[in-house]
């Protein structure tokens, strides 16, 4: 096994930080790494906004539901869909590119684009000894994102990632098992074995449960999902989208 692939392997959440921050090489490096990543048809369809400001990151945290990790890393970037720069060639080339840029099509690549980015990201931060963790509750409050981040028309704060060096490592959570997750040629449909794997890892994440908080927790992934499932959550999304002038048709 390689070194790229134990790094892989080892990956967990990092939720808390020593009070170290990065240098700009580090940073120029992660985002170099981001930017080696694959995009559709070389259309690069992302942003990185790299926080420093203890201030931004405060009112972050705040916005992600007051996760402390969030204000308290060596760095926090916030990776974006971005196709106002595409709204510029459109200018520049003197072509028609609005019905293209305003389609779902587009809307998705701009989504693909930004998260290949930011894996490629976590993984070269890893590699380097640090931590991260995917930072999805800013899309709590997009519109107050966006006014802290200054973001135009067709740009959407997506996700951010803490990134630091670890001061506390946790337990790795067991992941869905292999056959539950790759099918062969076509879509396992067959409903018996379906359920029988959740079940099979139900009982394996409740024993990991048990075994973390010596008892006090023991709560099944079926049981998680369908708590979390059954609130309604960042309804407002579509509308903000839309606002923003992405995925209009």
């Amino acid at each position: 096994m390689n070194e790229a692939i134990t790094t892989m392997l080892n990956h967990r959440s990092i939720r808390h930080f020593k009070d170290e921050q990065l240098s700009d090489d580090q940073i120029k490096t992660i985002v170099a790494c981001a930017q080696a990543a694959s995009t559709s048809s070389f259309i690069q369809a992302y942003s990185i906004i790299g926080i420093k400001d203890k201030e931004k990151k405060r009112k972050l945290a705040e916005i992600a539901g007051n996760q402390e990790y969030v204000a308290r890393n060596g760095h926090l970037f916030v990776f974006c869909a971005d196709l106002s720069r595409h709204e510029y060639i459109g200018k520049m080339e003197g072509k028609d590119v609005l019905a293209s840029i305003e389609s779902t099509e587009k809307f998705m690549v701009a989504l693909i684009d930004a998260t290949l980015a930011a894996q490629n990201a976590a993984i070269a931060a890893e590699s380097m000894g640090l931590g991260i963790c995917y930072i999805g509750g800013i899309r709590n409050n997009l519109e107050g994102v966006k006014e802290l981040l200054k973001t135009p028309e067709r740009v959407i704060p997506l996700f951010g990632m803490t990134v630091g060096y670890p001061e506390k490592i946790n337990d790795q959570k067991p992941r869905l098992p292999f056959e539950h997750l790759y099918h062969e040629e076509e879509y396992e449909q067959d409903q018996e074995v379906y359920l029988r794997q959740l079940q099979e890892y139900n009982q394996l994440i409740s024993n990991y449960y048990v075994e973390r908080t010596s008892g006090k927790r023991k709560d099944t992934w079926t049981e998680q999902m369908g708590n979390m499932l059954e609130k309604q959550t960042r309804m407002y999304m579509k509308e903000f989208v839309q606002k923003n002038k992405m995925d209009l048709r």
